[in-house]
């Protein structure tokens, strides 16, 4: 990999997403990342659901309260798992009565979870194209969609992804966020193709630290994201030590972005993992700086 120094001129964004809360304790730890985070000064921030949909009222109440309590710009994650297509239109009705004005719009994970078969809702929207034109049907929003640089799962290639990203576009979607990969050629060779076919969204990188190697080698794995022997030697040894994972998983990561910086690109989406000191870490080596006004309102 390549390394910038010269960083400090750049015009360089960031978005965050976090892990939906399960619990209230839960809720107060992603509250207290979002707010560690936001002097950052984010471009957007969203907030997942859990597999099949299942924390998406704690994830509307969280997305709603960063609009009532933050300056910063949610991004509502919609999926069409498990709702009819009535039910999906309330909620975008109520996101744009909240006064978000940004979706994040995807099919979703099967009930199972990966590496099960996806199944409609009876009611519900087929596919994400389908989504995309409900949404836009209510209101003007903006809509992001995934990407995939080495396949969906359940895909057969990658040509048959960038036609569907296609049909995404088409349907209104305005920006293309990846799946998380470790592998940058790879990446930049699949926005190429997807130049190739026709499509001008911007394709942001998906960034994800890795602290702990097992799990991200097994998720990855599901998700159909190659993990690079490299990747695996540096965090080699360090199963019992945290502290020092934590040191390379920032340094690992700062490596990653410092070379799609140097490759031309300008805008990263981190899958935060809600570990908000290693991502502001992160984003500290790439020259972003605290912003002197807070985001986030401090309760009197």
């Amino acid at each position: 990999m390549r390394f910038s120094h010269n960083i400090g001129a750049l015009d360089l964004g960031v978005s965050f997403e976090f892990f939906p809360p399960k619990t209230e304790k839960m809720e107060e730890a992603l509250w207290a990342a979002i707010t560690r985070l936001a002097p950052l000064g984010p471009r957007f921030v969203s907030v997942t659901y859990g597999a099949g949909g299942s924390t998406r009222e704690r994830t509307h109440a969280t997305v709603a309260r960063i609009v009532r309590e933050t300056n910063l710009k949610p991004a509502a994650h919609l999926t069409c798992v498990g709702a009819s297509r009535a039910e999906i239109d309330d909620v975008v009705r109520g996101y744009y009565d909240a006064g978000v004005r940004h979706i994040v719009a995807l099919r979703g994970d099967p009930a199972g979870g990966l590496g099960t078969r996806y199944q409609p809702h009876p009611d519900g929207y087929a596919s994400t194209p389908d989504l995309i034109a409900g949404i836009k049907a209510i209101g003007d929003f903006e809509i992001s969609v995934s990407a995939y640089p080495e396949q969906h799962p359940e895909s057969p290639d990658v040509a048959t992804d960038i036609a569907i990203l296609k049909r995404k576009v088409e349907a209104g979607a305005t920006r293309a966020i990846s799946q998380f990969f470790f592998d940058n050629d790879k990446f930049e060779r699949y926005v190429d193709r997807v130049r190739a076919a026709g499509i001008d969204v911007p394709i942001v990188p998906g960034i994800v630290p890795v602290v702990n190697f097992e799990q991200s080698a097994s998720f990855a794995k599901k998700a159909g994201t190659s993990v690079p022997a490299w990747l695996a030697h540096r965090f080699e040894g360090l199963e019992n030590d945290p502290a020092t994972r934590q040191l390379v998983a920032a340094a690992v990561c700062a490596e990653q972005v410092m070379d799609l910086i140097d490759r031309g690109f300008r805008n990263f989406h981190f899958y935060t993992m809600n570990r908000a000191d290693l991502v502001y870490a992160i984003c500290h080596m790439m020259g972003l700086r605290a912003k002197t006004e807070p985001a986030v309102a401090v309760p009197a």
